[in-house]
């Protein structure tokens, strides 16, 4: 089964379970691999970091020149035209990811997906319509893509995600490329689907920051510790 290119760091034989983290456009896997260390949650949970690279494919708003991302961007304007197909071909890499991770032994209900911009709207869109109950969804910075889809694929859908799902959001307050209205909007159409949302705003700007990551961490051991 080909799968994306991934960085991994953390997790034993048997780890308590894995975390998939899809970094933003233009990034690669190395780029959240530092924040690992910055949760320090070896001592209470042996969990499997995995960071997958996105393609590298011509970006639109980027004057077409190829660089690493999860779909084509084709405006800045978020009613604009969407690369639906870019979308859904990631969402099937991502799947694949997690179908490798109980290849290995770890139950669905151990994975949590987590993106950070274009990698969390991805995390998003494959979290709500996948069937087996998993871990938590960890969408940061981000926006909710094909929302017209939502109804159909999701709310009335017996195959989408049990709706107890343990989700965390959070934003930046001042976020120049992702205003926090549209991370609003993300969270209000998830509560609207049925999902119980932690939302979190932050003052700073596109990024993560200290106490972001604190939060990710107390959050990631409310599903992992003592497991």
């Amino acid at each position: 089964m080909d799968t994306a290119e991934t960085v991994e760091v953390g997790g034993g034989e048997k780890p308590d379970g894995t975390v998939i983290w899809l970094h933003g456009l233009g990034a690669d896997g190395h780029d959240f691999e530092p924040i690992v260390a910055e949760l320090d949650l070896d001592k209470q949970a042996d969990l499997r970091f995995v960071f997958p690279h996105a393609p590298v494919r011509p970006v639109t708003i980027n004057g077409g020149i190829p660089m690493r991302a999860w779909y084509d961007v084709m405006s800045l304007d978020r009613s604009g035209p969407q690369d639906e197909a870019g979308i859904r071909d990631s969402a099937e890499t991502l799947k694949r990811l997690i179908e490798r991770e109980h290849d290995r032994g770890v139950d669905y209900d151990r994975v949590v997906l987590a993106g950070f911009s274009q990698g969390g709207a991805i995390a998003m869109h494959t979290a709500m319509r996948f069937p087996e109950k998993l871990a938590g969804l960890m969408a940061l910075s981000t926006w909710m893509p094909l929302e017209a889809t939502i109804d159909g694929e999701v709310m009335q859908s017996p195959e989408s995600q049990p709706r107890d799902l343990p989700v965390l959001m959070a934003h930046g307050s001042f976020d120049p490329m992702l205003p926090i209205a549209v991370g609003q909007h993300a969270r209000d159409i998830m509560q609207k689907a049925g999902f119980n949302v932690q939302w979190h705003e932050f003052p700073m700007a596109h990024a993560v920051c200290a106490e972001e990551i604190a939060e990710i961490r107390r959050w990631l051991l409310s599903i992992f510790a003592n497991s």
